[in-house]
């Protein structure tokens, strides 16, 4: 009865809701969404610093999110390389001081505070000439006001930065008078002019006034009151940038740290002065404001303008609008030659009456402008996310429920819509791609959350990563052992299905092709198992089964690899030297160099033989009939599946307990290309083994499977940001709603890309010879313009 409700809400749910009204949907949302942000821009204007300055919230402690922007966490190195000649100055009162420190340790953490707080400091680390001074000016009067002119009208070398503020002393002093408040917005407005002249040279900050925590204030400082600070606050808003009519020359109002105090406050000494951590925030956001636009960090949006268009990007976006201006001009004398065709209907009985003629079949030519031209759409819309200013992001905060309960979820979802196979073997094409799909979920949760800084997090995941590598091994090599296939035409359509996407985001969103590092892995392991098997003497299942020696021979074939792959592993300048020749340099830098290739390609260098020697024995194995895959049965028999089922669960128990006592990743690294076939092949055996769940699987799970090429590339600029350094903020204000769209938005781009590529592969990859040799040397042709236009921008850069 179950069954049956089930069967028909989904056929009901089927019928109202499918993928091409989601699509739809998608489309739309992407629209409106694109609509208001531009609105939104326009009225509050476009400048993240502005936002960094003045707005944000705590997502955890220590941790401050800026709104619509990503802060990047400066170190030593990169504070030094940033300030290097530089001269900062911090002018105020004892907050300012702290401000002061908490900057000075962004470049040398050994600094401490110490000597004289009611005077002057100085800083300096001669190794990146780098001057920061602190001048003890606790009151805005007329020793402020001659300092400041000194620097406007004088000899005096004018500060490259100069940050300001004070307030607390003129309220504590004047025992918070009205009058010592209207004494202040005089001097201020004496001030603001010369500081407005000073901001045409010099990036100048004016730091509003800190919420005290009154409860804790001394006797002496009780009349510093948050009513006073806020008055204070309104005088210094109110008057600064106001005889500015040049919108560049204007002093940067530092209003984010009120709101960082406003959290923070209480965890005070005095009530008056704040904790470190939040001084460390205010110093990293003032490191962001002023070095984002110079050093320019990924995971750093705040402050960086668009980057600007390459030649490459420019010409890509040409042949996407001619493919659109083709595609209407085409389908618009279609429509026009259909219209004359158009039936005629019997107004008496409702019928249609039959053309005479027959309406011609959609042409190859328009099924491409029309591929293409959905691409360009779709990757406009990823130029928009992750290259544009048009949408927002945020940094990734890893917590614990960020990560599980999202994987509890989709566990549930994944158990309810189970479905039976058609065919019970192992590892048959509906369980495989539902391993792709639950592992893919997982992958996209993993990197959405964060939880790479979670170290047991991170190697159960390293070990998702092998099994898709190990799946690669597995698949190819079935196929090869089996069909005996090695033409050009299976070479050709499996780099196409896996190159595609890739190369149209190399181009669309210049990146390097290494940078979309699994696709590059999963390509090369490709190419050397086909070497491997193709090479002479080609050794297949149907000539092995007619002599066994032909089994030893596939074996030193293996062997060799196996000896080629320890031999490449510990021989680092080696592979660096075969992959730095040029065109593979191109290709597998990463950074000006081939390190991370090196690294990626070792992380998981024997999973992949792991793949191909399993799928050697299961079908030998098979082929001479010892297990049996009926439906319901058990692989062995029933004492030898029992002992195979618990082994199986305490290596696979055994795994996890070792990964999760990991103390550094470094060693975790070291032993995982050796270990993680074990708990591969431990959950192979258990979801295999009984007969029962051999015969079932996750069609949800499965759905996302077919698709997981993609949904890995995509999120990388259309659900992540900053190239998977942050997250994609399509709805402000609102994470959970925020995730729900965009990752309904990213899944429908994802489903569609897959279908685009399938379409396009048929066309473009032909079964006959002699048309696939001419279209590889048109692709030849291409990647050599390619490679020719992207050095030259390279030397434009340079």
């Amino acid at each position: 009865m179950a069954a049956l409700a089930y069967t028909l809400g989904k056929r009901e749910i089927n019928h109202y809701f499918s993928v091409r009204s989601a699509k739809a949907l998608a489309l739309g949302a992407v629209l409106l969404l694109a609509a208001c942000h531009a609105a939104l821009r326009r009225y509050r204007g476009d400048d993240t610093c502005e936002y960094l300055l003045s707005s944000g919230r705590f997502l955890g402690e220590k941790v401050w999110q800026p709104h619509s922007c990503m802060m990047h966490k400066y170190k030593n190195s990169e504070a030094k390389n940033c300030l290097l000649d530089k001269h900062i100055v911090f002018i105020g009162d004892s907050r300012i001081r702290q401000l002061f420190y908490s900057f000075v340790k962004l470049i040398n953490p050994q600094v401490k505070e110490e000597g004289n707080k009611h005077g002057n400091i100085l800083f300096e680390d001669k190794s990146a000439s780098i001057k920061v001074d602190f001048l003890w000016y606790p009151e805005v009067n007329g020793s402020m006001k001659q300092h400041i002119k000194s620097w406007v009208e004088g000899s005096i070398a004018k500060p490259h930065v100069i940050v300001a503020g004070a307030a607390t002393w003129s309220i504590k002093i004047h025992n918070g008078s009205n009058e010592a408040l209207t004494q202040y917005k005089i001097n201020i407005t004496s001030i603001a002019p010369l500081l407005e002249k000073l901001a045409k040279s010099s990036d100048v900050y004016w730091v509003l006034q800190d919420p005290v925590y009154e409860d804790m204030l001394s006797d002496s400082r009780k009349m510093i009151t948050n009513e006073k600070i806020d008055a204070y606050n309104e005088a210094a808003i109110s008057i600064l940038n106001s005889s500015s009519r040049n919108s560049k020359a204007k002093v940067k109002v530092f209003s984010v740290s009120k709101l960082i105090a406003q959290e923070t406050i209480m965890q005070s000494s005095d009530g008056l002065h704040l904790p470190e951590s939040s001084r460390e925030t205010s110093a990293m956001i003032l490191m962001n404001v002023y070095c984002n636009k110079i050093l320019k960090p990924i995971d750093g949006s705040c402050c960086q303008p668009q980057p600007p268009l390459t030649l490459i990007q420019k010409l890509a976006f040409c042949f996407f609008a001619l493919s659109i201006i083709g595609y209407l001009i085409l389908s618009f004398i279609n429509r026009n030659n259909h219209r004359k065709n158009k039936p005629c209907t019997d107004m008496e009985s409702g019928e249609e009456k039959k053309p005479v003629t027959n309406t011609s079949p959609v042409s190859t030519l328009e099924t491409l402008l029309h591929s293409f031209c959905k691409l360009g759409l779709i990757m406009a819309y990823f130029y928009l996310c992750d290259r544009a200013n048009l949408f927002m992001k945020e940094n990734k905060f890893y917590t614990h429920s960020s990560f599980f309960i999202p994987i509890i979820y989709i566990l549930v979802l994944g158990v309810f819509y189970t479905e039976n196979t058609k065919e019970t073997k192992m590892l048959n094409r509906e369980q495989t791609d539902e391993w792709k799909g639950w592992m893919q979920l997982v992958i996209l949760i993993y990197h959405i959350s964060g939880a790479s800084t979670f170290l047991p997090v991170y190697m159960h995941v390293r070990v998702l990563v092998a099994a898709y590598l190990f799946q690669t091994g597995y698949g190819h090599f079935s196929y090869f052992w089996i069909k005996g296939d090695f033409g050009l035409y299976r070479v050709c359509q499996v780099l196409f299905r896996l190159n595609f996407l890739v190369v149209v985001l190399c181009i669309v969103m210049d990146r390097p092709y290494q940078f979309y590092y699994f696709v590059p892995l999963v390509t090369v392991w490709f190419m050397i198992i086909y070497a491997t098997l193709a090479v002479w003497p080609q050794i297949v299942q149907k000539k092995a089964n007619g002599n066994c020696f032909w089994h030893l021979g596939l074996l030193l074939k293996l062997i060799s690899l196996l000896m080629c792959i320890y031999f490449l592993a510990n021989s680092q300048g080696v592979f660096e030297k075969i992959f730095s020749l040029w065109p593979l340099s191109t290709c597998f830098e990463l950074n000006g160099n081939v390190y991370e290739w090196w690294f990626r390609w070792k992380l998981d260098r024997y999973v992949v033989f792991h793949g191909m020697i399993f799928a050697f024995i299961y079908l030998a194995l098979q082929k001479r009939q010892v297990l049996s895959e009926g439906k319901g049965e058990p692989f062995f028999s029933n004492k030898m599946s029992n002992v195979l089922l618990f082994i199986s669960v305490v290596c696979f128990l055994t795994y996890s307990i070792w990964a999760s006592s990991c103390k550094n990743k470094t060693e975790c690294n070291e032993l995982h290309p050796s270990v993680s076939v074990v708990q591969i092949l431990a959950f192979i055996l258990i979801r295999n083994i009984p007969g029962y769940a051999r015969s079932v699987y996750s069609s949800f799970f499965a759905w996302f499977g077919r698709i997981s090429l993609e949904l890995f590339i995509c999120q990388y600029h259309i659900w992540l940001a900053a190239d998977t350094k942050g997250i994609l903020v399509l709805i402000p204000g609102n994470p959970m709603l925020n995730i729900i769209v965009s990752t309904f938005i990213f899944v429908c781009v994802a489903h569609e890309i897959s279908q685009i590529t399938n379409d396009l592969a048929q066309m473009v990859v032909p079964k006959d010879n002699a048309t696939l040799l001419r279209r590889l040397l048109c692709i030849a042709g291409f990647f050599s313009g390619l490679l020719f236009l992207s050095a030259i921008q390279d030397q434009s850069r340079h």
